[in-house]
Parts: structure tokens; C-alpha cells; sequence
């Protein structure tokens, strides 16, 4: 994949909104066809294209804006990451196939890392030459991490780890796991936990594929059998794990994949361009029911695009976010699950004789509306959100 190697990045002080027009241009300009998912020539990108894909970006300064200069980073502010994160979400183009790495490793690792972490790991992480996973939850400890089970025990300069995680995305290609374990017993609930930078190549960690509702085999089972890993392995303090993970989730919650209003208003746009390319689908369009539909659809991104908007001027006020990020988990989660059943029934029509648009649309929305069933459980179930909203807060009892 070809790229020019040294693209004329703005200077901070231009502003985002030059910052958003350079964002533009340059992926309009070099997002390859095959890669766009709204394009008769796409195909499935390999996982070298994507990391080529997503390396010539962070080349042309369109990756780790927020990161501090000293570890790869432009050091600009979510002002410019929120506008360059609404010029990727309008392109129908792959999801990063490095999203733990930048969007949970690399913040937890400037939070809570040393310096010789920081260095080590980020760099590589922005440059896309470490993958990472996230080794959280486990089979008895889906969103409710106080029932983690994954035990490190300390020995001299080293720690040896057992347990098992499940439903870890990217386990097979990672170099890396993000991986939180405890050091008491169960019953210390959120005391106790430690978080570490995993090597995934440490001897005893076993990785099993679990293949998911569409076919892919994207998630997996990682066990980790007298695993041992050194204590320069450890981030933060052998107590600071628990506020460490709840940082983390506060982050993946709250502001991390900013794009994805405008994501979903281009997957809209993708849809209703399959309708009007074919006959019998463009009828629907002049349906009184699938026109309230889309119009609540408009209604809901609009609204997201606010909540976005709006959690970013507070964070750049000096807020923290906390648990207000789970209205955004809530609402794009539920918002998008919404949309991929009403696209799921558009497409259904679609037939042998429909235009090729339509048959490619009916293809990308079906496995859309799959992978969209997890949307409202990986991040923090539909009722973990809503029980973190009414407790902390709404400030109501937790038994009414």
C-alpha cells in the first residue's frame, strides 16, 4: 500500500477545524476502494492491509493525537482527535484491528505505567507493530470484575499467574494482554486486583477460538497455566488494579471509537443508497413505516453526535466522566442494535434479480446485525450500565 511518507500534518495552532478539512482530504484521498465498505469493489481487507492501513494514518497524523509527543504522539487535544474521529466514522471503512492497543493498553499504560513502560510499549503500539488483548473478563466474571478469579502470586522478583479468561477479542494475533488478576481471595472483591503487560508468548498461556454468531472466530478463551512473568511486567501497584480497570472501562465507555454516530449515519447513507439503486427496494423508502423508522434512526445519531460532542467540552473543562460514560455505552449500543434490525428488514426484500448495490448491502448488513447483538454486552451489559446509571448517578438505593 502506497503512501506518501511525509504528508503536511497541520501545526496544532491551525485550529480543528483545519485539522478536520486535512483529515478529510487525506483519507478521501487514500482510503484504497477494496477497503470501503459501500463500494462495489470491496473485499475483505487481510490483517497486513489493515495494519498498513491504519500505520500510514498514524503516519499522516491521524493517530494518537492526545498522546504526548515524548511517546509517539502529536500532544494535540480531543478537540482535534473528536474531528478527525467524525471524518473516519463518515467512511464506510474496516474497523481498527489495533483498538485495544490505542483505545485501553496505551491510556492505562500513560495512567499507571512506568517510564520505562511508556516507552517500551507505546510507540510500538501507535505504529502498529504491537497487537494487544484484554484479559478481563471470565467465565464467572463478565462485567462484574469483582468476581475475577485469575490469581497472581508473588514470587521474589517475579509473579506466577492462573486462571482463565473468555471472550477476549484479538487474542490470537496479539503480542500483548492487558490482563487484571487477583492477589487475594474472591472475597476481597475489588481489593486486591493487579493489573500486568502480558507477554502472549510466555510459556502456559493457551489460547482457544471461540466462533461467534457470524462465523468468525474473532473471540477466544485464553488459560493461563503457572504462567510467570517478572515484576516489571506489573502495572501500578499490586492494590491499584480495581481503579485502574474502572479508568479503563470509564475511557472504552466514554471515548473511545468517537466516530461512531457518524459511523452509523454513513451505514444509513449506505442503505438507503441500496434502496434507491433498485426498484422494488426503492419502494420502501415511500413507506410511512420505514419512514418514521429512519426518522427516529436520524433522531437517535443526532442525538449520540450530541452526547459525544458534549462529553468531550466537559473533559476538555477539566471533568472527569466517570460513570457518565455509561449513558453513552447505553445509548449507542442500544441505538445501533435498533438500526441493524430495521436495515435487517430493509435488506430481507433483497432478492436474486436486485441490483448489485442492494445484493452487496444485504450481505453487509446481515453480519452487521449479528456482530450487533454483542453491542449491548462486551464493554458492560445493557443492565450493568443501567445499574451504574441508577446508583451513582441517579443516587438511588440499590434495593428500591
Amino acid at each position: 500500500m502506497h503512501m506518501e511518507k511525509n504528508p503536511a500534518i497541520p501545526d496544532a495552532a491551525a485550529g480543528p477545524a483545519v485539522y478536520r478539512q486535512y483529515a478529510r482530504q487525506w483519507l478521501q484521498a487514500h482510503l484504497p476502494e477494496h477497503m470501503r465498505a459501500d463500494n462495489l469493489h470491496y473485499r475483505t481487507p487481510t490483517l497486513d492491509e489493515c495494519r498498513d492501513w491504519e500505520a500510514s494514518m498514524y503516519d499522516a497524523g491521524l493517530a494518537g493525537m492526545t498522546w504526548p509527543k515524548a511517546y509517539g504522539g502529536l500532544g494535540l487535544s480531543l478537540r482535534e482527535h473528536l474531528v478527525v474521529n467524525k471524518e473516519v466514522g463518515a467512511l464506510a471503512m474496516p474497523e481498527s484491528v489495533s483498538s485495544i492497543g490505542k483505545e485501553l493498553a496505551g491510556p492505562i499504560i500513560q495512567t499507571v505505567g512506568t517510564e520505562e513502560q511508556k516507552q517500551l510499549f507505546l510507540p510500538r503500539i501507535l505504529s502498529m507493530r504491537n497487537y494487544w488483548c484484554q484479559g478481563f473478563s471470565e467465565p464467572d466474571a463478565g462485567s462484574d470484575l469483582a468476581r475475577l478469579r485469575t490469581k497472581a502470586v508473588q514470587e521474589g522478583d517475579s509473579w506466577r499467574i492462573n486462571g482463565q479468561k473468555i471472550w477476549t477479542s484479538g487474542a490470537a494475533k496479539a503480542h500483548y494482554c492487558l490482563l487484571l488478576t487477583r492477589t487475594g481471595t474472591v472475597a476481597d472483591k475489588h481489593r486486591g486486583l493487579l493489573m500486568f503487560a502480558v507477554p502472549m508468548d510466555t510459556p502456559g498461556i493457551r489460547v482457544v477460538p471461540i466462533k461467534s454468531i457470524d462465523g468468525k472466530e474473532s473471540f477466544a478463551e485464553v488459560f493461563f497455566d503457572n504462567v510467570v512473568v517478572p515484576d516489571r511486567a506489573r502495572l501500578g501497584a499490586p492494590d491499584e488494579g480495581w481503579n485502574a480497570a474502572i479508568r479503563v472501562l470509564s475511557i472504552e465507555r466514554a471515548t473511545n471509537r468517537m466516530y461512531r454516530a457518524w459511523r452509523f449515519e454513513c451505514e444509513l447513507r449506505q442503505l438507503v443508497a441500496a434502496c434507491k439503486s433498485d426498484p422494488q427496494l426503492s419502494k420502501l423508502l415511500d413507506d410511512g413505516y420505514y419512514q418514521r423508522r429512519i426518522g427516529d434512526v436520524v433522531g437517535e445519531i443526532d442525538a449520540l453526535k450530541g452526547l459525544v460532542e458534549r462529553t468531550v467540552d466537559r473533559m476538555m473543562a477539566g471533568d472527569k466522566i466517570g460513570a457518565q460514560g455509561s449513558l453513552t455505552k447505553l445509548f449507542w449500543s442500544e441505538c445501533h442494535q435498533a438500526f441493524m434490525g430495521l436495515a435487517l428488514s430493509v435488506v430481507s426484500h433483497v432478492n436474486p434479480r436486485s441490483s448489485a448495490l442492494a445484493q452487496r448491502a444485504r450481505k453487509a448488513f446481515t453480519t452487521g446485525y449479528l456482530y450487533a447483538r454483542a453491542e449491548t454486552i462486551y464493554a458492560g451489559t445493557t443492565e450493568v450500565q443501567l445499574d451504574i446509571i441508577a446508583q451513582r448517578i441517579m443516587n438511588l438505593p440499590k434495593e428500591l
